[in-house]
C-alpha cells in the first residue's frame, strides 16, 4: 500500500499568492464584484489611482472602491498555518515600519529609543509594552467630520484624506481624539467630540464596547464602523 503523496507549499502557491506583489498574501482583503484576494496594502494602494480590479478589470465603484473590500480573517490563518514562520517575520516587519515611521515624524533617526518615544509607549493602553497591539483583534473605522455651519471653529475642523483606519479593538475613544488632533494639526488645547449613531462616546470607551453596544449595524454591512467627530460643544 503506497503512502499518500504529502503536498509541498509550492503546489498552493496559486491559491496564496497576491496577483499584484507576487508574494504570499498578507492580511488578505477579497473585491466583492469579482471575488478576486490580494494583500490589503496592494488592493488599497492600487485603488489610489485606479477604480478597476487589478486582476480582472472590473469596476469595482464608481467613486469609492474601497467600500467593496472585504477581509478574509479565514485565509490568513490558512496562509500562516502553510508557511512556517511568516506571521512573526510579518509582525516584526509591522512594528518595525511603525517605530521607524513613528522616529521619521518626529524628526528623529533610527537608533536608541529617544525619550519621545518612551513617551508614545506610555501612551498605549497596555501599560507600553512597545508592542502596539499588533496582535490583538483589529476593527475598521470610518472617521467621518461632523460639518454644522452653527459650530464655532469648524474653519480648522476638517475631513480627512483617508478616513478609514484599522486599528486594535483596545484603542480608546481617547486615543482616536489624539490621533485626529495630530491629523489635522490641531492645537493641543482643542477639544473634539467623536459621536457613534449619534452619540458622544466617553473618552476611555473602547472600541470593542462602542462595537458591541453603540454601532447597530451587523452582518457584511457593519464594516467599517462609523465614529464621527466635530469640534466639542459646550453645554454648560
Amino acid at each position: 500500500m503506497t503512502s499518500p503523496r504529502k503536498h509541498l507549499v509550492k503546489d498552493f502557491n496559486h491559491f496564496i499568492t497576491c496577483y499584484v506583489c507576487k508574494g504570499y498574501l498578507i492580511k488578505p482583503t477579497t473585491v466583492t464584484e469579482c471575488l478576486h484576494t490580494f494583500c490589503k496594502s496592494c488592493v488599497v494602494q492600487h485603488f489610489e489611482d485606479s477604480n478597476d480590479c487589478p486582476k480582472c478589470g472590473i469596476q469595482v465603484h464608481e467613486t469609492n472602491p474601497l467600500e467593496m473590500l472585504r477581509l478574509d480573517n479565514t485565509l490568513e490563518e490558512i496562509i500562516f498555518k502553510l508557511v512556517p514562520g511568516l506571521r512573526e517575520k510579518e509582525q516584526q516587519q509591522e512594528i518595525e515600519f511603525w517605530r521607524s515611521r513613528k522616529l521619521k515624524e518626529n524628526g528623529e533617526e533610527d537608533g536608541p529609543r529617544s525619550k519621545r518615544s518612551r513617551l508614545d509607549d506610555d501612551d498605549d493602553d497596555d501599560g507600553g509594552d512597545g508592542d502596539y497591539h499588533r496582535s490583538d483583534p483589529q476593527i475598521a473605522i470610518c472617521l467621518d467630520c461632523l460639518l454644522n455651519k452653527s459650530l464655532v471653529g469648524e474653519n480648522i475642523v476638517k475631513g480627512l484624506m483617508k478616513k478609514f483606519i484599522r486599528c486594535s479593538t483596545r484603542v480608546t475613544v481617547g486615543t482616536i481624539k489624539k490621533f485626529l488632533s495630530l491629523k489635522l494639526k490641531l492645537p493641543s488645547s482643542y477639544e473634539l467630540d467623536v459621536l457613534c449613531n449619534g452619540e458622544i462616546m466617553g473618552k476611555d470607551h473602547t472600541m470593542e464596547f462602542i462595537y458591541m453596544t453603540r454601532w447597530r449595524l451587523r452582518g457584511e454591512t457593519a464594516y467599517p464602523m462609523v465614529l464621527e467627530y466635530r469640534p466639542r460643544i459646550d453645554f454648560g
